[in-house]
C-alpha cells in the first residue's frame, strides 16, 4: 500500500527556485509605467531591492536558494507529501488523494516560503525597514516573522475585515515585532482618501497594497514586500512543487490533477509550476496533466476577469501589469478567505491561463466550508478558508472519479491550518455565512476605470 506520508531528508530541501518564465511559449509582458512605456529597473528599486529586482526580471530557469535560507527553511522544511486515505475512504472514491502539507511552518501556512528570501534578500542589500499589506494575516505573520530572523522592523496594512474578523493573526505579527495597522488608515493619502469616500470602507488588498507602497516609496531605507502576484513570489514558492516532485518519485507516482487554491497566484503556482516544466520539457507522464486553479465566486478574477493591463493597487501606485483583474477599484466582499479577495492575479498565472495551459474554477463560500469540515473530520486538520476552495474542488474531482470509476492521482496544496479562523466557523455553524456571486455589471463598471496604455 502507498504510504500515507512521505517524507524527505534535510538535505533534499530543493537548493534552486524552478521559474517558470523560462518555459513560456512567449516572454512575460514587461510591466508599464503610466506612459505606457516598459517600467526600468531604476523606477522598480525605488521600492524592490537590487537581487529581488533580478529575480522579478529574470528568463533564467534555476535560481539558486542561499543556503541562509535554505537554513531557516529547514526550521519545516521539507513539509510532508500526506496521502488523505481517510477522506478517500470517506468518499468510497478510487482516486488517490494526496497534499502537500504547509501548515508545518511558525506561521502555520506557506507565506514563509518567500517571506525569509525577501527578508534576507533585502537584510543584505541595506534595506532599514520593510512595508506589506496582508489579507488573512498569513502573509502578514509570514513577514513580521522573517523580519525578526534578519533585524528588519515590519509595518504591516492589515485589510480592516480581516483585522476585526482574525485579531490573532494580528496579535502573531505583534509578538515577531510588527507594527499592524487597520487599512485603510490615516496615515498615508491613498487611505485617507479612501476614508473620505467610505468612513465604512472595509478595505481589500489593493487598497493595502497602495498604502505600504506609498510608504516604501517615501523613504529611501524602507522597501516594500509582496506575498503573492509577482514573479519572485511564486519563483519562491515552488519549493513545494519541487518538493512534491520528489516525494511521488519515491513512490512511485505521478499526478493526473493539480488544485490549487487561487487569489493572487503564489500557492497554485508554487505547488502547479514544477508539474509544468515537466509538460513543457514533454515527459510523457506529464502529457494529460491537468492544473486548476481555484477561486472564490464573490472574487472570480480568473473566470470573469478580463485580461489587460491594470494597476496591481487600488491607487494606481504600482506598475500596470498584464493580468487578469476584476479593475483595480474592485471592492470585494468580506468573505472569510481574506487571502484570496485581491482584484487580479498573478501575470505568470494569466497568461498560462489565458494559453489555456491551465484551467481555472470559481466555487460559493458555504460549500468551501462544508468541504473543509468533510476534510477536518477525516484528516484532522482543520484547514485555512482559502484551503478550503482546493478541498472543494478536490471532492467534487474524487467523486466524479466515483461515478466513473476512474482512479485519478489527485494532488492539491493545503496552504495551511485554520486555527486563527474558527470564527470563520463559528458563523459557518451559526448559519450566518452566505455566497455572493459578484454581479457582471459591476465588474463591467470596474473594468471601466482600466488604465489607457495604448
Amino acid at each position: 500500500m502507498t504510504p500515507l506520508r512521505i517524507d524527505l531528508t534535510a538535505d533534499e530541501i530543493p537548493d534552486h527556485w524552478y521559474n517558470i518564465a523560462a518555459d513560456l511559449s512567449t516572454p512575460p509582458s514587461p510591466p508599464l509605467g503610466p506612459d505606457g512605456q516598459p517600467v526600468s529597473p531604476e523606477a522598480m528599486a525605488a521600492i524592490f531591492p537590487g537581487p529581488i529586482l533580478e529575480q522579478e526580471m529574470s528568463s533564467r530557469r534555476w535560481i539558486p536558494i542561499p543556503e541562509e535560507v535554505r537554513q531557516i527553511y529547514a526550521q519545516w522544511r521539507p513539509a510532508p507529501l500526506v496521502r488523505a486515505l481517510r477522506l478517500e475512504q470517506m468518499l468510497g472514491t478510487p482516486a488517490k488523494i494526496f497534499y502537500k502539507y504547509e501548515g508545518v511552518s511558525a506561521a502555520g501556512s506557506h507565506k514563509p516560503n518567500s517571506a525569509v528570501p525577501q527578508a534576507y534578500f533585502n537584510q543584505r542589500a541595506g534595506t532599514k525597514r520593510l512595508t506589506t499589506e496582508t489579507g488573512a494575516g498569513q502573509w502578514g505573520s509570514s513577514i513580521a516573522y522573517a523580519g525578526q530572523m534578519f533585524g528588519l522592523p515590519v509595518r504591516v496594512f492589515m485589510v480592516k475585515v480581516s483585522f476585526e474578523q482574525k485579531p490573532f493573526r494580528r496579535s502573531m505579527m505583534q509578538t515577531w515585532g510588527a507594527e499592524v495597522f487597520a487599512s485603510p488608515t490615516a496615515l498615508t493619502q491613498a487611505g485617507r482618501a479612501a476614508l473620505a469616500a467610505d468612513p465604512d470602507c472595509q478595505g481589500s488588498l489593493g487598497l493595502a497594497i497602495s498604502e505600504a507602497v506609498e510608504e516604501a516609496a517615501a523613504d529611501p531605507q524602507t522597501c516594500y514586500t509582496l506575498g503573492s502576484v509577482l514573479n519572485h513570489v511564486l519563483l519562491h514558492q515552488t519549493v513545494m512543487g519541487l518538493e512534491a516532485k520528489k516525494q511521488f518519485a519515491k513512490i512511485g507516482l505521478y499526478p493526473d490533477v493539480i488544485f490549487g487554491p487561487c487569489g493572487g497566484g503564489s500557492s497554485f503556482g508554487g505547488i502547479a509550476f514544477p508539474f509544468l516544466a515537466d509538460q513543457a520539457a514533454g515527459d510523457r507522464q506529464a502529457r494529460d496533466l491537468r492544473c486548476v486553479a481555484v477561486e472564490p465566486s464573490s472574487c472570480p478574477t480568473l473566470t470573469k476577469g478580463a485580461y489587460t493591463y491594470d494597476y496591481g493597487d487600488a491607487s494606481g501606485y504600482t506598475p500596470i501589469m498584464k493580468m487578469y483583474t476584476l479593475g483595480h477599484n474592485f471592492m470585494p466582499p468580506g468573505i472569510h478567505a481574506g487571502g484570496l479577495r485581491y482584484h487580479g492575479a498573478s501575470p505568470l498565472v494569466s497568461q498560462l491561463f489565458h494559453e489555456k495551459r491551465i484551467e481555472a474554477l470559481a466555487v460559493p463560500q458555504v460549500a468551501t466550508f462544508e468541504a473543509g469540515i468533510q476534510f477536518a473530520r477525516a484528516e484532522g486538520i482543520i484547514p485555512a478558508p482559502e484551503s478550503c476552495h482546493a478541498i472543494r474542488a478536490v471532492i467534487d474531482e474524487a467523486l466524479a472519479c466515483k461515478a466513473t470509476g476512474e482512479a485519478r492521482t489527485i494532488l492539491f496544496c493545503l496552504t495551511g491550518h485554520g486555527h486563527f479562523d474558527m470564527a470563520s466557523y463559528d458563523r459557518y455553524f451559526s448559519g450566518k455565512l452566505e455566497d455572493y456571486d459578484y454581479p457582471a455589471e459591476a465588474i463591467s463598471e470596474s473594468l471601466k476605470h482600466l488604465p489607457k496604455v495604448g
